[in-house]
């Protein structure tokens, strides 16, 4: 007679069965259909410098303080042009010239119109005091009661009336001077000199064209602009939330789409008294900096787009991490033994560039940076392929 099985030991292979085969998914899901790593870029935590800082919030332009449209004052006939666009001149430098015969004229008749007065001058002198000797003669006769008293009147009206016509000869000596002088000056307009050292920026005539200066009232071009590129300065628009932090004489960092990848050092020397209000959506403040640097680029004219970066506090020595690296809520995330944590942070000075970390990350840490794709978010598999330089 054969031992009956005991009757639970019918399930135990299917049992194993199923364990084996869940093992098995298990394993596969960890292996051949485990999601790969999410491939990261990482910003190792340093420390550095982090400033404040504010910047314009629509291009500025390079200006300079000194700027002259240059015409002459007096009509004429071009006949010299000594400068051309791009010349450097220095103080005194002839610009243009022209036609002054017919004022050179006028200069020499003036002087021999003095020459004429001066003349008639002291002739009226010398008759004058002719005219004054026989009065008192004739004073001292009519007391010794030589000469009459008629006689007397006489000889004293014609010596008041001598030194009254020396006295007009000696003033019409003094408006032929100035007549003299008015002849120069007129002479003088006929060429154009520079009134400061600078570079012609353009020339708008040529040799035997007839030129007026402008009347009151009406706009006429200048023949000649010519500016200082030493005195440039940057004016740029600064929105008014910002307004309360500026302070004059704060550093500022200029930058120029002309000089890609430098920057010029500088100072805030104004911001003016009243917000712009042309745009209701964007209101600004002017303000202006001045360029640290006593020699330019000599390519570095007015005209040219810049930016300001006015600095108004400087950390040295502080945890940062670059600001695009920050998250909603003054969060992070790290790759931590694998996994992408999201952490919180607090945060001191701010730009564009780097944020000071006060609390919540230490030296080396590996902060995402690489944030602009969807599967690169907290609780996710990920895998460094890239660390970017401070």
């Amino acid at each position: 007679m054969s031992e009956e099985r005991p009757h639970w030991k019918w399930w135990v292979k299917p049992l194993g069965f199923v364990v084996l085969l869940a093992a098995g998914v298990v394993l596969l899901r960890l292996t051949v259909f485990q999601k790969s790593p999410v491939p990261v870029t990482v910003y190792r935590v340093d420390t550095g410098q982090v400033e404040d800082t504010v910047v314009n919030s629509r291009a500025g332009t390079v200006q300079s303080r000194r700027r002259a449209g240059m015409s002459p004052g007096i009509p004429g006939l071009v006949t010299r042009i000594a400068v051309e666009k791009g010349s450097r001149v220095r103080r005194g430098d002839v610009l243009l010239e022209l036609d002054d015969s017919e004022h050179r004229a006028r200069v020499e008749l003036a002087e021999r119109s003095l020459e004429v007065a001066k003349a008639g001058a002291e002739q009226a002198r010398f008759e004058a005091e002719q005219a004054e000797r026989l009065s008192q003669r004739a004073r001292s006769l009519a007391e010794a009661e030589v000469v009459s008293e008629t006689t007397l009147e006489v000889e004293t009206t014609r010596a008041l009336t001598t030194e009254a016509a020396s006295v007009a000869a000696q003033a019409r000596v003094g408006e032929a001077a100035a007549a003299l002088e008015v002849a120069r000056a007129t002479l003088a307009k006929a060429t154009m000199t520079a009134p400061f050292d600078g570079v012609v920026l353009d020339v708008t005539t040529e040799v035997g064209e007839w030129i007026s200066p402008a009347p009151p009232g009406v706009f006429i071009p200048p023949v000649i602009d010519l500016i200082d590129p030493v005195t440039l300065y940057v004016s740029a628009p600064i929105d008014e939330a910002e307004v309360a932090r500026l302070r004059v004489g704060s550093p500022v960092r200029m930058t120029l789409d002309a000089f890609r990848g430098r920057s010029f050092a500088g100072a805030l020397t104004y911001a003016s008294s009243f917000v712009e209000t042309r745009e209701d959506q964007n209101r600004t403040m002017r303000v202006e900096a001045e360029f640290a640097e006593t020699t330019l680029p000599a390519n570095l004219v007015p005209g040219l787009s810049a930016d300001l970066e006015i600095i108004l506090d400087v950390r040295t020595n502080v945890i940062r991490i670059p600001s695009y690296a920050l998250l909603e809520g003054n969060k992070v995330l790290l790759l931590e033994e694998g996994l992408l944590v999201e952490r919180a942070v607090e945060i001191g000075l701010r730009n564009w560039s780097f944020t000071e970390v006060t609390a919540g990350l230490t030296p080396r840490a590996p902060v995402v940076v690489s944030l602009d794709r969807p599967e690169v978010v907290a609780g996710a598999r990920a895998m460094i392929t890239g660390e970017v330089e401070p």
